[in-house]
């Protein structure tokens, strides 16, 4: 059996969705873990202790935006890698993004191998330029 390459909290209000990404991650030795929205995510961001969190934009309770700042802000999470995965593809979000401090952002729909390459630069700690 493979080492686990890293813990990934997938975040997502799409079950279907955050199954894929699930499924995905776990086939390439990632232990996965799963939150349906923001709130859920920062409820449980401790207990799960990832090391890299896949989060979606728009969730209902806590958006990705409100998500991931309060992820940068929080000195006990301000460590974890966070991947954006939204269908808002307009330069003005990337930046967005970007200003939050986010690692990597990818659009929707998203090659699942996309994603495994991102997730694995980041889990090696490889910084990413997108």
């Amino acid at each position: 059996m493979n080492d686990v390459l890293g813990r990934v909290l997938v975040v997502d209000d799409d079950e279907v969705i955050r199954q894929l990404i699930a499924v995905n991650l776990t086939l390439e030795g990632f232990e996965v873990e799963t939150a349906h929205d923001g709130q859920d995510c920062l409820d449980r961001v401790h207990e799960v202790d990832p090391d890299i969190i896949t989060l979606d934009v728009m969730m209902p309770r806590l958006d990705g935006w409100e998500t991931a700042t309060r992820l940068r802000t929080d000195r006990s999470t301000s460590h974890i890698k966070v991947v954006l995965i939204t269908a808002r593809a307009q330069e003005d979000d990337r930046r967005r993004g970007l200003g939050i401090g986010v690692d990597a952002y990818l659009t929707k729909p998203f090659d699942p191998a996309e994603l495994i390459d991102v997730v694995r630069e980041l889990a090696d700690g490889s910084a990413l330029s997108s």
